[in-house]
């Protein structure tokens, strides 16, 4: 099935919200070749790159997640030689982050905030991550997420769920990757044991028509990325059972997003026209959509009805009342 053609097309050229998005799969490659190793003056243009990307794509609000701990030790940059990692801490990437950030939201005016990054391979980063969010909840850092690989059962990871929980109880926001290429379970375990209010793709939730009901009256928010999913396996290779239609069909809280555009050579114009060539989405599903993202974003109330208010304006939507 050719999906080239779909590049570069828009087909709903109204503002968009995206929730799912790794800043560490979204550097230029001009940018790699420039800094060749990461240091302050790369995180910093890796995040101000990112908010003029998105602006071309008429994104007005983005979330983008990242791990502060790769991100200091280098390991999401490809290097070639070899060089030293340099001294960056993880509290210093987000604060040189949350800079990138500001700079293109003054140059590009659009709206951009930081979620933090879990792995699931490393529980004892856990802890440091929810002081971050802490940290930096009134300077761009808006949430938590757990990525990695699915396999890894966080509940003999006493780190991903004691983190989760202060978090919780800290009033943190908390997306957790689950059911993309793992099971239904994995997205049980996220809802359950780590109280996510966002599951980041979810595809496998529907193999558990109990669990899938259950979140469908929660209104847990699903961030669904099609061309990624296409590209991993994640789903039927066949887009025209992707379980973004069964999402749709069935009213579910989703939204659409390109996850890591560097790496699979895309933008959300692609996975737009992905989502209206082969699940038949409309102009009124994008709108559902974008508005369902920006009710399940984690801006703090008065900015998320501000989002809201400017989407069903730009929609031609009359809606007495926002949340």
């Amino acid at each position: 099935m050719a999906h080239n053609s779909t590049n570069n097309v828009q087909i709903f050229n109204k503002p968009r919200v995206e929730l799912h998005l790794h800043l560490d799969g979204a550097i230029k490659p001009e940018t790699i070749l420039y800094f060749g190793t990461g240091d302050r003056d790369a995180v910093k243009r890796v995040a101000y790159e990112l908010v003029e990307m998105k602006a071309k794509e008429g994104v007005i609000y983005f979330e983008a997640r990242y791990s502060p701990h790769l991100f200091a030790n280098f390991n999401v940059i490809p290097i070639p030689w070899n060089q030293k990692p340099g001294d960056l801490t993880p509290d210093e990437v987000v604060h040189l982050v949350n800079q990138g950030f500001q700079e293109g939201e003054e140059h590009f005016k659009i709206k951009a905030r930081s979620i933090l990054c879990c792995m699931r391979h490393m529980p004892e980063w856990s802890a440091e991550i929810v002081s971050l969010c802490k940290k930096y909840r009134n300077e761009g850092v808006v949430g938590m997420d757990l990525a990695g690989d699915e396999s890894l059962n966080c509940k003999i990871n006493s780190g991903h769920c004691n983190a989760y929980e202060e978090a919780f109880e800290s009033g943190i926001h908390r997306t957790v990757h689950a059911g993309e290429v793992g099971p239904s379970t994995v997205v049980k375990e996220a809802v359950n044991v780590l109280k996510a209010e966002r599951i980041g793709h979810g595809y496998h939730t529907i193999d558990d028509s109990c669990l899938y009901k259950h979140l469908l009256k929660r209104n847990i928010h699903f961030e669904i990325c099609p061309w990624s999913s296409y590209l991993t396996g994640a789903c039927d290779p066949d887009l025209m059972k992707h379980p973004a239609i069964r999402f749709r069909e069935d009213k579910a809280n989703y939204s659409l997003s390109t996850d890591d555009p560097l790496i699979f050579k895309s933008t959300l114009d692609k996975d737009y026209c992905i989502a209206s060539k082969y699940m038949g989405f409309t102009e009124e599903d994008f709108k559902e959509a974008n508005i369902n993202a920006a009710r399940s974003c984690f801006l703090p109330e008065k900015e998320k009805e501000e989002l809201l208010l400017t989407l069903y304006d730009a929609y031609g939507m009359v809606q007495s009342t926002v949340c």
